[in-house]
């Protein structure tokens, strides 16, 4: 695994902003551009699948749960996009395409665990990105790479879990009959570690994966 490949900074030019759901400018890299990347770091020897979905028409936004596997090393992440419907009936355009945003944007989150584009996840004014834009900090609820992070408490994505992101999964694993037990096993099996060690990344994604068995 060539980990200096994989957090490697990207081209100004690869870097792209959007407005966020505050105003503020985010950065976000696009998925052929990680995808590129991994095959550079991996000789093309990676995997990518995705494992659920789910379709929230009331909320008009379609989940998935995908899997990136590479150099024997699994990852996993949720991802979401926006249900697109066309503007004069409210009709559904093509959940094909919603799903494949989806999973677009899963493999990103994935690939930030193996340290790609991890950079623009830094602290607001800790250092200076390599297009020259500072976005918000991590600790606003909302990554760099262009979606938000649910139960982020406030620290960088490799931080430690947060009190308030362990009492969550410990409120939402007692809601599915679940024991400390049973949300290590789970968190073992899907992130590596016990729930005490994950970070604030991940214990985000656990958050959503809880979520969605309660659906």
């Amino acid at each position: 695994m060539d980990r200096e490949l994989l957090e490697k900074p990207f081209e100004p030019g690869q870097v792209k902003q959007r407005v966020g759901t505050f105003g503020s400018t985010l950065d976000y890299i696009e998925g052929h551009a990680v995808i590129r990347r991994l095959n550079e770091a991996f000789d093309g020897k990676w995997s990518f699948e995705i494992l659920e979905h789910r379709i929230l028409e009331e909320k008009d936004e379609v989940i998935v749960l995908g899997k990136l596997a590479a150099d024997g090393v699994v990852k996993t992440q949720f991802g979401s996009s926006r249900i697109t419907r066309a503007k004069e009936t409210g009709e559904i355009i093509s959940i094909a395409d919603d799903m494949k945003a989806a999973g677009t944007d899963s493999l990103k989150k994935c690939a930030t665990l193996f340290g790609v584009g991890l950079y623009l996840y830094q602290e607001k004014g800790s250092r200076t990105p390599a297009n020259g834009v500072a976005g918000p900090a991590p600790g606003d609820g909302r990554n760099r790479l262009g979606k938000s992070d649910p139960g982020n408490g406030g620290n960088g994505g490799n931080a430690r879990i947060t009190n308030r992101q362990l009492n969550y999964i410990v409120n939402l694993g007692k809601n599915l009959g679940m024991n400390s037990k049973d949300l290590d096993q789970e968190s073992i099996e899907t992130f590596g570690t016990k729930i005490a060690y994950l970070t604030v990344h991940d214990a985000s994604a656990y958050i959503e994966r809880l979520k969605m068995k309660a659906m």
